[in-house]
């Protein structure tokens, strides 16, 4: 007999984390919510928090213009991430040379990723995060020289 056509059940976030050995919270798909998730939690967002919390600094997030960023979710919560400090800002369309992120992606993906491609999608993200602690001690102790030399400096 033939294959059944039929549709499949899908299996569970739980059954897919538990599938790639991740958390529930690593899979899934990337939509407003999630987003905006992320933009409070790195805006340092409390879990509990009173209407007119504010960050002790202004901040400004650059974005490109992929659908979730632009979402009407995400412009319905501007005023709010606006009196949080927290101001939004987009790339204009096809310019990846304006965004900060692609030299350090580049390097990171040329240089600091010896093995790229993986049969388990733990072993990427394990590659992925190791790149990005790398990266991020190089600019760390780049940065500790350049205080160094300013303060002999002066």
């Amino acid at each position: 007999m033939p294959q059944s056509r039929a549709k499949k059940a899908r299996k569970s976030l739980a059954e897919r984390a538990a599938a790639h050995g991740l958390d529930v919270a690593e899979v899934g798909p990337i939509d407003s919510e999630r987003f905006l998730q992320f933009v409070w939690c790195i805006a340092g967002r409390p879990a509990v928090y009173s209407e007119d919390w504010q960050r002790e600094r202004p901040m400004v997030i650059w974005l490109d213009n992929y659908s979730v960023h632009k979402s009407d979710r995400v412009r319905d919560e501007r005023p709010a991430l606006e009196r949080a400090g927290i101001t939004l800002h987009y790339l204009p369309s096809y310019c990846p040379e304006l965004s900060k992120i692609e030299p350090i992606w580049h390097a990171m993906k040329h240089h600091e990723m010896k093995e790229r491609s993986h049969t388990e999608l733990v072993a990427l993200k394990r590659a992925i995060e190791e790149a990005l602690r790398k990266k991020a001690a190089a600019l760390l102790l780049t940065h500790r020289k350049t205080v160094q030399l300013l303060a002999q400096a002066a």
